[in-house]
């Protein structure tokens, strides 16, 4: 395997390419063509060197995937609103027009990312630590307590994506990140990127999100393994203050995890890629070719091809 560079996320009906600051969205539209739209992307990383730095770069990196990922779903989205446009709008979004004007679309995804992360933390960081807290009378060891509250928040996590993944909608979106990973996949194992080829690419990955989201999960039970308080509210409070340092230790074993073929980190790897067996699934060809659109749009994968894997001229 040769590392690309590029990476991706699956949107409504759409696949969204990154390489360097460059990105595009390609997506199927209703009537079955393929729109692409080409953007660039500064990351915080770039303009502050400081948000560059090891086990600092993951916490800034997480947030721009957070704003390009909403930009991305807005575009896709765009295709499926015409049922929405004739509705009159809502007394919310009449009082974000008054207050925020032409800048009402730029809020809306600011609040929506705001309480995106404020659930998560609740449901995945806060809520596991009440629910272990209840046989706390029971076990006394800190870090039996510990690995019992990490193995709630990964069932909680485990369960969450079972119960999504039976809507219509996010079923075929993890059909796109198949196709996403796929693309991916077919490119750094030295193969032309067609339809074909794609499809018998595996599609786990190990720069995904979701291993990176389990990788977070472990590193947490090791961390609250060691960092003891005894009252409640400090407990909750250290929940939530050392996500920022539990994320920054996690980037940085993704990072190494997707440029190295070590077997040991193949191995440590393994369970974040079996885990994505819960959010991806394969796709059909259709998706695949939105899929090669948007890499096509964003990278040249033939020179790729051709440098690094001379054997098998594109």
């Amino acid at each position: 395997m040769k590392y690309s560079g590029i990476g991706g996320q699956a949107v409504i009906e759409g696949v969204m390419m990154k390489n360097g600051d460059e990105y595009a969205t390609a997506v199927r539209k209703p009537d079955g063509t393929i729109e692409v739209k080409k953007d660039t992307y500064v990351s915080m990383g770039e303009k502050v060197k400081f948000f560059s730095l090891p086990f600092i770069r993951g916490i800034f990196s997480f947030v721009d995937s957070m704003v390009l990922g909403m930009k991305a779903l807005t575009f896709s989205a765009s295709f499926f609103e015409d049922d929405e446009e004739d509705m009159e709008p809502s007394g919310f979004e009449k009082l974000l027009e008054r207050l925020f004007g032409e800048k009402t679309e730029k809020a809306l995804m600011s609040i929506v990312m705001v309480f995106s992360v404020v659930m998560a933390i609740c449901i995945f960081m806060v809520f596991p630590m009440f629910l272990a807290n209840i046989f706390h009378r029971f076990i006394k060891s800190q870090t039996v307590m510990a690995i019992l509250e990490g193995f709630i928040r990964i069932g909680i996590f485990i369960a969450y994506i079972k119960l999504v993944s039976r809507m219509e909608d996010i079923r075929r979106t993890f059909m796109y990140h198949g196709a996403e990973h796929k693309c991916i996949n077919c490119l750094e194992h030295g193969l032309e990127l067609n339809v074909e080829n794609v499809r018998s690419s595996s599609k786990e990955h190990k720069r995904c999100g979701t291993s990176f989201l389990l990788i977070v999960m472990i590193i947490s039970i090791l961390f609250f393994m060691v960092v003891r308080v005894k009252t409640l509210p400090l407990r909750i409070l250290s929940r939530i203050v050392l996500i920022p340092v539990i994320a920054g230790v996690s980037y940085e074993f993704l990072r190494l995890a997707g440029r190295s073929d070590s077997k040991l980190v193949d191995l440590l790897s393994r369970p974040g890629m079996w885990m994505q067996g819960l959010t991806t699934k394969e796709p059909d060809d259709a998706m695949i070719e939105v899929g090669i659109a948007s890499v096509e749009a964003v990278f040249d994968w033939r020179t790729f091809l051709n440098r690094n894997f001379p054997e098998n001229k594109a």
